[in-house]
């Protein structure tokens, strides 16, 4: 039975990923010290064949008994998350991955490493090749956690390098689906409240700037096939489709059958303009491509936000 440990486990993508490793007979231990995860997102997991560990990863990080595998998701990730917790968020990006590194050069297992789609900033090409460099503000708000991921960029190398450890790396374009926080600041999460609690849905700028959304059950394949490659230099995954951020506004609305009218205000700083994904290489290299359509993945997403705001008494 292959041993993974899974940081940052009780957050969204993370707790998918302890789902998705369990079910495949994995013995998983996962991580996380819950500063913008949540123990619900993985209360389910009751197998014998996970461990859950709360630990806060820029510490020293001890696991007993051999590992083959380890994914290193542990990060704020959201721009409210990263934009209060900024200091937080470049030690789990600086020493967070040193220390999951370090763990991988000890038991001699394969480490992936959860980078973004933000290390390539407000960017100037479009759409983004993993060969693109960036265009980062490096003194902004947002640049604690664009850094913080160049910088894990960079160390994950340099491991893979000077101490001949298997790295993967995968930068991660917008995601979405069931275990969002409704109050991270992210589009679907934010508009799905908004409309399903019949609110005016609020669009930052004119709307005009472009998101693709890949659903997380098609991230998580992807992920675990890059894993199992033999490919050591960072991949792109996420959804090629662009809209704007109008469109999945509206998109919203229509799903949820509601009358939330549209308001428009200031852009944060630093807001990228567009965001796509150039998928070329995982498609060559992995054999992968996003499977589930933005409106079934909404439909789904939106299902779970409603059992959330049913349990908080919120719901229309």
């Amino acid at each position: 039975m292959p041993r993974i440990l899974i940081t940052g486990a009780a957050g969204f993508i993370g707790s998918h990923l302890c789902d998705h490793f369990v079910a495949k007979g994995y013995e998983v231990i996962g991580m996380d010290n819950l500063l913008t995860g949540s123990i619900d997102n993985i209360a389910h997991l009751t197998a014998e064949n996970f461990t859950f560990v709360k630990h806060d990863v820029t510490n020293y990080i001890f696991v007993e008994g051999p590992l083959d595998y380890i994914l290193h998701f542990a990060s704020p990730a959201s721009p409210i998350d990263y934009l209060e917790l900024p200091i937080q968020t470049l030690k789990v990006g600086a020493l967070g991955t040193h220390k999951a590194l370090g763990l991988a050069k000890e038991k001699q297992a394969r480490l992936l490493l959860a980078s973004t789609s933000e290390v390539y900033g407000d960017p100037l090409e479009h759409p983004q090749k993993e060969t693109y460099w960036g265009n980062v503000n490096p003194i902004g708000p947002r640049g604690v956690y664009d850094e913080a991921k160049r910088f894990a960029e960079a160390m994950t190398m340099a491991y893979q390098r000077y101490h001949g450890v298997a790295t993967r790396i995968v930068r991660i374009f917008n995601t979405y689906g069931p275990r969002m926080r409704l109050r991270d600041g992210r589009a679907v999460p934010a508009f799905g409240a908004q409309a399903l609690r019949g609110e005016p849905i609020s669009v930052f700028g004119d709307g005009r700037q472009t998101r693709s959304f890949c659903y997380v059950a098609d991230l998580v394949d992807g992920i675990d096939r890059l894993l199992m490659s033999d490919y050591p230099d960072p991949v792109n995954l996420g959804n090629p489709h662009e809209m704007t951020i109008l469109e999945l506004a509206q998109s919203i609305v229509r799903l949820t059958g509601g009358a939330s009218r549209i308001t428009h205000g200031d852009l944060p700083v630093d807001d990228p303009k567009v965001r796509q994904p150039d998928i070329s290489l995982a498609r060559k290299v992995l054999g992968w491509d996003p499977k589930v359509p933005l409106e079934d993945g909404l439909a789904k997403t939106l299902d779970y936000f409603r059992e959330v705001l049913d349990r908080e008494g919120g719901a229309p």
